[in-house]
């Protein structure tokens, strides 16, 4: 828009040649107007006009549509301001008289950045869905619970503590508060903290500069850093070594902190979101997790129960796994009867909720109908069929025994795979036994391969 009749047709021209959709307005009043009918992309807006000036216009316009992308058309004698404008949200100008080519050039990139904002915001949204309230399903009295929880604490912006085994959901629960909160738009980062060796947590978590130790060849951001006004997850938090604790506690505390060979601190402003799948309470009074920092991470807590508190939900969990896989195993109209409902809720289910998916995974993958029945679930029931025996008197107690024996050492086996969500390297250091060692005791008691947490 121009308040100069000769530049808007010139502009409109030059547009409308490239087969650009143009409208024109002489004033700001006139341009808000026309919005009624015509919202424009992008937006060439004179710098001075008569009733309401370039930067009031677009102020009112992007009231009206954020994504516009304002250009700003100035004479020579007021760069200075235009150059301050794209200081305020202006994405660029142009000058009087300007240059035809140079024009088109600054409205493609215009149109470019409009088009990559608005998928952002599309990308943004589908997150939100996937992973806000929503992906926290079930039907039960427990679990609205915890649905009311969640919008709860993402009004807050306090840290959360998430107790669960594994299994229940509490990386999900974290994605919800953050897509629930007002830092949605900023970015969720997870850090798995028993991965994590030791010897590089400091780095991991604030990063470091060039040259800070032997391998740091270049700068690198830490995850508090790449964080920054969003929320860090902080996944087996009870894995921490004391010393790690302690930094942890420090930029928990000040709010700030220094990377790895650097000197300026870094103010940082992140929500904190920590998860265990351990009593850390526990834990204090081993003197393996440090009493200050419980206190610091455990200002709100949310705590998921586990499968088999609330199994009236398993049905719902059954058909919302069918419905969510059906594309990639290629079912596209898959069911379950009622009597492999029966099954899934007579099961166990130690590996909670991650288990209960995994297991409509495998049933999809092995049905050759378009319906999962209880034969298709055997491998559930042999399970279910391990259990300890009574000493009858048919066979020698050293027999009897022996057996015994071998079920523990799988129940052990199979609790500590659970417990490090079935990495194996993991399990191997909770049973101070090497990898092999569970590699092999898996396969003697043929114990089922479970997915890596991901």
């Amino acid at each position: 828009m121009d308040d100069e009749e000769r530049i808007r047709n010139i502009l409109a021209a030059i547009l409308m040649d490239e087969s650009y959709e143009v409208a024109t307005a002489s004033d700001g009043i006139e341009a808000l107007n026309k919005m009624a009918d015509f919202v424009p992309q992008v937006a060439i807006v004179d710098l001075q006009m008569p009733r309401m000036n370039g930067l009031e216009t677009i102020y009112q316009m992007m009231r009206l549509d954020k994504h516009i992308v304002p250009i700003i058309l100035t004479a020579h004698g007021t760069i200075q301001s235009a150059v301050q404008a794209t200081k305020h949200g202006v994405y660029d100008y142009l000058t009087k008289p300007f240059d035809n080519d140079q024009m088109l050039l600054v409205v493609r990139r215009a149109l470019e950045h409009h088009r990559l904002s608005t998928e952002v915001t599309e990308l943004r949204m589908e997150l939100a869905r996937r992973h806000g309230l929503d992906s926290i399903v079930g039907d039960s009295v427990l679990m609205e619970n915890v649905r009311e929880e969640i919008k709860r604490i993402a009004e807050t912006d306090a840290a959360v503590l998430i107790e669960g085994e594994s299994g229940t959901g509490k990386e999900l629960a974290a994605h919800a508060i953050h897509y629930e909160s007002s830092r949605k738009n900023e970015p969720l980062v997870i850090v798995d903290c028993g991965s994590i060796p030791t010897t590089i947590i400091e780095s991991e978590f604030f990063g470091h500069e060039k040259g800070a130790f032997t391998d740091a060849r270049e700068q690198r951001i830490g995850k508090f850093e790449e964080a920054r006004y969003g929320t860090i997850f902080l996944d087996e938090i009870s894995e921490l070594a004391i010393d790690a604790q302690t930094k942890l506690l420090r930029v928990l505390q000040e709010k700030e902190f220094t990377r790895v060979g650097g000197r300026n601190p870094i103010k940082v402003d992140v929500r904190v979101i920590a998860a265990t799948n351990k009593n850390l309470e526990e834990l204090l009074k081993t003197g393996r997790f440090r009493e200050d920092l419980y206190y610091r991470l455990n200002v709100l807590r949310l705590r998921l129960p586990a499968l088999r508190e609330h199994k009236e939900d398993i049905p719902h969990y059954a058909r919302y796994f069918i419905e969510k896989h059906k594309q990639t195993i290629h079912r596209a109209a898959c069911e379950i009867s009622s009597e492999a409902i029966q099954v899934l809720i007579s099961y166990g289910w130690g590996g909670n909720v991650r288990e209960l998916e995994n297991a409509i995974q495998r049933a999809m993958l092995g049905v050759t109908s378009n319906r999962i029945e209880a034969s298709d679930l055997t491998f559930l029931t042999r399970k279910n069929s391990s259990v300890p025996r009574q000493y009858d008197g048919e066979e020698s107690l050293e027999v009897y025994v022996k057996s015994l024996v071998e079920y523990s050492e799988k129940e052990i086996i199979i609790k500590a795979l659970e417990e490090s969500g079935w990495n194996k390297t993991k399990a191997a250091e909770r049973l101070k036994v090497n990898r092999r060692t569970v590699l092999n005791k898996m396969k003697q008691y043929q114990i089922e391969e479970k997915p890596e947490k991901g």
